[in-house]
């Protein structure tokens, strides 16, 4: 949430609210999308498989980064279409285009994931 009277210093105790506020996003795009808990079941089956995987800390860090920036995306998808949401269910094309490119960042990611994991590991099967 952001400061409520101008930017306020920040601290310990600012930190831990922003923590806080973090865990509250979290724990509801675990509750209301299907995408995300579907993104993070696949994150904990194949985050294991990507430190084994990976030969070097680069390696591992493309292949587990790549995909907590698949988790990133889909919460800023969610949040985009939640503030669309709260203007009502009517459709304005300018909606529309916000959920799709929302939509497309997030393919855009799984694509990322899919190249990473594809150029690290294909070369090793061949």
């Amino acid at each position: 949430m952001a400061d409520e009277i101008g930017n306020l210093p920040r601290g310990p105790m600012r930190v831990l609210k922003a923590a806080v506020w973090s865990w509250q996003g979290l724990t509801a795009a675990w509750k209301h999308e299907s995408s995300f808990r579907l993104e993070v079941y696949l994150f904990v089956l194949l985050a294991p498989l990507a430190l084994w995987l990976g030969q070097t800390p680069v390696e591992r860090v493309l292949l587990v980064g790549s995909m907590l920036m698949v988790l990133a995306m889909e919460l800023a998808n969610s949040a985009i279409e939640a503030v669309i949401e709260r203007y009502g269910p009517e459709f304005h094309v300018l909606a529309g285009r916000a959920k799709d490119m929302g939509s497309a960042a997030v393919f855009m990611m799984m694509m990322n994931v899919l190249l990473c994991w594809g150029l690290i590991l294909v070369p090793r099967i061949f």
